[in-house]
């Protein structure tokens, strides 16, 4: 499941649907993916940290003619940004502070999986995820477990109810606050 092909999926009744993240709908869900692929695209050019803050409370939902469209422009687009033979080198200057640059990509990626889910949830599509990208973000999210946790990023974090034996997936949805 691509985020990009679960956003194809939305039809204008799905907009105000609530998403695991109780916080948004799909429409802000998507506004979020939306804006968060940008500034990563803004940051991967050389954009300052000032200049991309102040940009983080666009309406690029209200904006676009074809959603699915602008976010695979951006998308391809930070593709490219990632791609570049100094991509991994450095830190980046994202608004909640410098990170390694390998670290960010993890980030965008975790990001882009994880509101794919919730919007397939969202939506009641096809919840899977692909099975490589799930061990990738299991390993990287397990290097520093009580880091990763206390960035409150992930909602509330581990429930303590998915079993070791559950599907990987499961776990790590659960580890980044879902509740699978």
């Amino acid at each position: 499941m691509a985020f990009a092909a679960t956003l194809a999926e939305v039809e204008p009744h799905h907009l105000t649907l609530k998403t695991p993240c109780s916080e948004w709908d799909v429409r802000s869900l998507i506004n979020h993916v939306l804006i968060g692929t940008r500034m990563s695209v803004q940051m991967l050019s050389g954009m300052d940290r000032d200049h991309v803050t102040a940009a983080l409370v666009d309406d690029l939902f209200s904006d676009a003619d074809d959603v699915v469209a602008v976010f695979t422009d951006l998308a391809e687009q930070m593709v490219t940004g990632f791609s570049q033979p100094a991509a991994l080198q450095g830190v980046i200057a994202h608004p909640a502070g410098d990170f390694p640059r390998p670290v960010f990509i993890g980030y965008r990626i975790a990001d882009a999986a994880v509101h794919a889910w919730d919007l397939a949830t969202a939506i009641a599509s096809d919840r899977t995820m692909d099975d490589d990208i799930v061990q990738f973000l299991w390993d990287a999210s397990q290097i520093d477990r009580k880091a990763f946790i206390e960035t409150g990023v992930f909602g509330d974090g581990p429930s303590g109810s998915v079993g070791k034996h559950a599907p990987l997936q499961d776990r790590y949805l659960d580890f980044v606050g879902r509740r699978p």
